[in-house]
């Protein structure tokens, strides 16, 4: 898992990257929360998606937005992130140029950014969405949604609220040749920590119904 430095819209952006075991390996971009709560590509959940793409042959990137850790600029409310992510895939892409499929998943803020990264990539297959808030920002922007992919939330959590979610994927789920999966983590919050296993499984679950 080394240590990567790449091009960024406001100098360079620090990663952790694995490359892909064979030439055409499919590629995985993971996505941290938000950066002034804490978020960085060390969040557990980041590591245990980047874990689990990895393990499936991906070549996966998790990186720290402008302002984190290593990498340059300051926060710009989700906007100069969106640039970000789309600088990082690019990288990605750039080492793997004949992936046979890209995904994208994210955790919370990285979720937001994430599905805003699907409308402008139109290659990417699939997405995991864990604790989108969707009762903080606008998800107006996925109309229509691009590809399928899955939600996963906690019914207690209390930041990304089960009802705005809910909302969400009835509206994603009324467009067509797009199928949205939903997964509901009983007794989870926002931070899922106790419920790791479960979340994981879920990720896991949907991952193995996918790239069978």
């Amino acid at each position: 898992m080394p240590e990567v430095i790449f091009p960024g819209p406001e100098g360079r952006l620090e990663g952790r990257f694995t490359p892909g075991p064979r030439p055409r390996a499919p590629v995985a971009l993971i996505l941290h929360p938000h950066p002034q709560a804490g978020g960085t590509m060390n969040n557990a959940i980041v590591q245990a998606l980047f874990k689990t793409f990895v393990r499936r042959g991906f070549a996966t990137l998790r990186f720290n937005f402008r302002g984190v850790g290593k990498s340059q600029g300051v926060f710009d409310n989700g906007i100069g992130e969106l640039s970000d992510a789309a600088s990082a895939l690019d990288w990605v892409q750039s080492i793997h140029p004949e992936a046979t499929q890209t995904w994208i998943a994210g955790y919370s803020f990285g979720a937001w950014i994430g599905m805003q990264l699907l409308m402008r990539r139109p290659e990417a297959r699939g997405f995991i969405s864990i604790a989108p808030p969707a009762s903080m920002y606008d998800f107006s922007f996925l109309a229509p949604c691009p590809s399928s992919g899955i939600l996963i939330q906690g019914d207690a959590d209390e930041v990304a609220t089960p009802a705005a979610t809910q909302k969400l994927v009835d509206k994603l789920r009324t467009q067509k040749h797009i199928t949205i999966h939903h997964d509901t983590i009983p007794h989870a919050n926002h931070f899922f920590a106790d419920e790791m296993t479960e979340l994981m499984q879920s990720v896991d679950g949907y991952l193995d119904m996918r790239l069978k």
